[in-house]
């Protein structure tokens, strides 16, 4: 007896996501890609930026990173500003306090030990107070074109309801997508799978009936769905 996996096609992973990228292009970008074609794409604006990203919501993360850069956007004008006057600055941001305080030191190392200018590397960001692999990756993916893979909530969910990988943390699913993702989707995969998985492969009642890739997703971990 056939089972609903069986009948699924082997997930072709440049086919699913040319049709995710015409699926998602109703919404609005992931919010680091969006600043970026705003034209705040230094590697210190977005590791900034995605500070203030961290358990925020896209459309929150947006606005307050402006508010901020229209403010101050370089090390030397952010070093200038007050703890105070940073975090009244990103107050819509979750954490923000302490938040503002990681700014603040951020810009001070960075005019200090790098001239002010943040370097495109990996570990050196993640010396950063609040800094982990996945705002390091995306900096280095959107501001420095380096293949970086950023592994958000939504990469994690979606990749994993796919059968792509087979991972319980996302770290995991970092290693394994390192391993199977073809390298010229590694920075991709997180500017689509971010607006896919908000509006498409929502976390609880995913909209199945819609989803471009149906017929490649095994579902894993479905049980109902729209």
């Amino acid at each position: 007896m056939s089972t609903k996996s069986d009948r699924k096609k082997p997930f072709d992973i440049d086919l699913g996501l040319a049709r995710i990228s015409d699926a998602v292009k109703p919404w609005p970008k992931a919010a680091m890609f969006e600043l970026a074609e705003k034209g705040y794409n230094t590697p210190f604006e977005q590791l900034v930026a995605c500070l203030i990203s961290i358990r925020t919501y896209d459309e929150v993360t947006v606005p307050t990173a402006l508010r901020l850069f229209e403010k101050a956007r370089t090390p030397q004008q952010i070093s200038e500003l007050t703890v105070e006057e940073i975090d009244s600055l990103i107050r819509t941001s979750t954490f923000h306090e302490r938040k503002a305080a990681q700014i603040r030191d951020l810009a001070i190392r960075v005019g200090n030990e790098f001239h002010g200018k943040l370097p495109c590397d990996a570990e050196i960001m993640q010396s950063f107070s609040g800094v982990g692999p996945k705002c390091a990756h995306l900096v280095l993916g959107v501001a420095c074109k380096e293949p970086f893979i950023s592994v958000d909530i939504h990469v994690h969910r979606v990749t994993n309801r796919w059968g792509y990988v087979r991972a319980m943390r996302p770290e995991k699913t970092m290693l394994e997508l390192e391993a199977r993702l073809p390298r010229k989707h590694w920075i991709d995969i997180n500017r689509l799978l971010v607006p896919f998985g908000k509006h498409i492969c929502t976390g609880s009642l995913p909209k199945c009936s819609t989803c471009p890739v149906l017929d490649m997703c095994q579902q894993v971990g479905v049980k109902a769905h729209r």
